[in-house]
């Protein structure tokens, strides 16, 4: 017993020693072996407790200690004792080497994870300011490196044990979700930043409009700009941009010339960001007169290769090929020369017009001029070549798209998919929708419908039916827009006991048809003069609590216009049965009463 106390009396006392060796600068005394052969390393870390209380008293010796402990043999610093240094580091205002410790254990030692978070935050619990400090750096550590979700793990954990956050780390948290158009979560998490304590300045404002800008929303981008106003931070070059931007994608020219005329009122000169975006809502809706007219008033800034492609992107919508060409020699002339963007959009043009040999005289002109083609380049040319039933050519376009080291995209699988079914090569189309499936994308209601019109062609329907089974047959996972798309077009077609066949074939593997499945099917029967089997679809949509949607409203009617008569009776039943809500119903019925 009395040795045992005596063990943890040394215990105790041990790490005040060291700590006392080493603040007084008597480094040979832990090379002795009746002291250095007795530091356990489990008595590193109390050790660096005692320097992180004296951080301010002991500066220049926890981190001589630190690299000094480094050099015992077979010795690797524990995740505890990096952490302790770190806050040591911070507390001295050493934050650069902090810092670097701090992104070097950050990848490695899964510091995101709540359970290790509360681990290390245990040992520093009661400094809060460092503690804000560190978790702060991890936020933007994480953000920056693209672990978006590891960041918001981390400011979570600061959230919940009270440890406001710096503002450049919610900035940078909240401009990293904007990035990946993660909008939902951007407010969300502003929300509890702001329940936390956190003050928006101008650089969260500005990530907020931005925030704003990427998904269109006018309303709350102006809100925001009241609310600055309102706290007296003033607008910078930025918010102006972001907001004339935003309203030049919304076709708002005068919204956003207004904010020009505002900006040069409060100071600030617009520059050439300002004037593509204003240049770049003029093409846009093909006022191509604007456009130059404001281009030809630029001052106080150079237009750029931005510029000069927005305008010939914009003739080239505007089907004036010859001024988009004359841009691009001024362009050059300028010793601005084009780069694959200003290219695409006039081989875009080109290859609408039909005009193949030219698109491909400026395809090897891209090459002499080591100009690398990207996805959109291949995807214009392979879709040109479909829409004329030159498989063989579009399919050489792919292969050397491969061996660029460009992947196939949606576009592309679309177009093969597209160009086979015109050509009547079903079995190709067939392999291209499985090759687009097997990528990870999914395909369009026009991708089905070619495939099952295609098979029609060919009076080959069963075709179409089979390629619902040959989806289960393949062990392929298929949610109900497959089948939704299938039995949707051959109602449309009036091939209706193909559609039950595909219907009977979801309900085997346990997928449930919803709105847009039932109604086709409805309707079909009902215009084949089916009206008992037309009634029990309905039936069967009432007691699954299927509404018709505004949005289906509008397609069936849209699809169906030129049956009137059949379309009228359809949405009576429908009404009838109770399918259509209460204030869609009267939203429907104001659409009658002004068309």
């Amino acid at each position: 017993m009395a040795s045992s106390s005596a063990s943890l009396s040394n215990e105790t006392q041990l790490p005040k020693t060291v700590f006392a060796i080493v603040v007084k600068g008597h480094w040979d005394n832990l090379l002795r072996p009746q002291i250095g052969s007795r530091v356990p390393l489990r008595i590193i870390n109390q050790v660096l407790l005692h320097f992180s209380l004296y951080a301010s008293s002991s500066s220049s010796f926890s981190w001589s200690f630190f690299k000094w402990v480094e050099s015992i043999p077979n010795y690797k610093h524990s995740l505890q004792s990096s952490w302790l240094m770190i806050h040591i580091l911070t507390k001295q205002k050493q934050f650069k080497t902090a810092q670097d410790m701090l992104e070097k254990i950050a990848l490695k030692d899964f510091l995101s994870s709540p359970s290790v978070l509360n681990a290390l935050v245990s040992f520093t619990h009661d400094d809060s300011d460092v503690n804000s400090h560190v978790l702060s750096w991890l936020v933007i550590f994480y953000a920056k490196s693209n672990m978006t979700q590891d960041a918001i793990q981390v400011f979570e954990h600061m959230r919940v044990n009270r440890f406001k956050p710096h503002l450049p780390a919610c900035t940078v948290l909240l401009n990293s979700l904007v990035k990946d158009r993660l909008t939902d979560t951007v407010w969300k998490l502003y929300k509890k930043m702001v329940k936390v304590g956190v003050v928006a300045n101008i650089r969260i404002y500005n990530v907020l409009i931005h925030a704003c800008c990427k998904s269109g929303d006018v309303e709350k981008a102006e809100q925001l700009l009241s609310e600055m106003e309102f706290k007296g931070i003033f607008p910078d070059l930025f918010t102006y941009n972001t907001l004339i931007s935003l309203y030049c994608k919304k076709g708002m020219h005068y919204e956003a010339l207004s904010v020009q005329y505002r900006m040069e009122r409060g100071g600030v000169s617009p520059d050439i960001v300002t004037f593509n975006s204003l240049i770049y809502g003029y093409c846009r809706e093909g006022r191509m007169r604007e456009a130059l007219r404001l281009f030809n008033e630029i001052k106080g800034a150079i237009p750029n290769h931005v510029t000069y492609t927005t305008l010939i992107d914009g003739y080239s919508r505007a089907n004036s090929l010859d001024e988009a060409l004359r841009l691009r020699e001024v362009m050059e002339a300028k010793g601005l020369y084009p780069g694959v963007v200003t290219y695409n959009s006039i081989l875009r043009k080109l290859c609408q017009e039909g005009r193949i040999k030219d698109a491909n005289k400026l395809l090897n002109e891209m090459s002499e001029k080591k100009i690398v083609p990207d996805n959109i380049t291949c995807n214009t040319l392979i879709n040109a070549y479909c829409k004329i039933g030159d498989m063989r050519s579009a399919l050489k376009v792919r292969n050397k798209m491969l061996e660029a080291g460009l992947k196939p995209d949606r576009f592309t699988y679309k177009a093969l998919v597209h160009g086979f079914c015109k050509a009547q090569e079903m079995e190709s189309a067939k392999d291209s929708l499985f090759a687009m499936l097997d990528a990870g994308f999914s395909p369009s209601y026009c991708t089905y419908s070619w495939l099952v019109d295609g098979y029609c062609k060919q009076n080959n329907e069963n075709a179409a039916v089979e390629l619902a089974e040959e989806f289960v047959q393949r062990g392929m996972c298929v949610d109900i827009s497959v089948y939704r798309a299938l039995i949707r077009r051959l109602c449309k077609i009036e091939k209706i006991d193909c559609a039950q066949r595909v219907f009977s074939v979801m309900q085997q593997e346990g997928i449930l048809g919803d709105s847009v499945v039932y109604s086709s099917l409805a309707y079909a029967y009902l215009k084949a003069g089916e009206e008992i089997t037309a009634s029990e679809m309905l039936e069967e949509m009432y007691k699954r609590r299927l509404m018709i949607t505004l949005k289906i409203y509008r397609s069936f009617s849209a699809s169906y216009a030129g049956d009137k008569d059949i379309l009228g009776i359809f949405w009576d039943r429908v009404v009838e049965r109770g399918l259509i809500s209460k204030p869609i119903l009267e939203h429907i019925q104001q659409l009658k009463i002004h068309s």
